[in-house]
């Protein structure tokens, strides 16, 4: 597996966690508040961190490419 893949799945999974706790939320709005809140803080950090590993993946094929033209 490469980088861009493994950061892509993590991605997808992190959008998923925010959109679960975002439901859960709208589904009844003071049940454990504090817990979703970090959740969604979690997963937004980690939808960063997977955006900056897909960035330097491109950044990294770039210059792999650029040595060899």
């Amino acid at each position: 597996m490469n980088a861009a893949s493994i950061a892509a799945g993590g991605l997808a999974s992190a959008m998923a966690r925010f959109e679960q706790s975002a439901q859960r939320t709208a589904n009844a709005p003071l049940d454990n508040l504090e817990a979703e809140m970090v959740e969604r803080i979690e997963a937004k950090a980690s939808v960063s961190a997977n955006i900056a590993v897909l960035r330097t993946a491109d950044d990294m094929a770039g210059a792999l490419l650029d040595m060899f033209a």
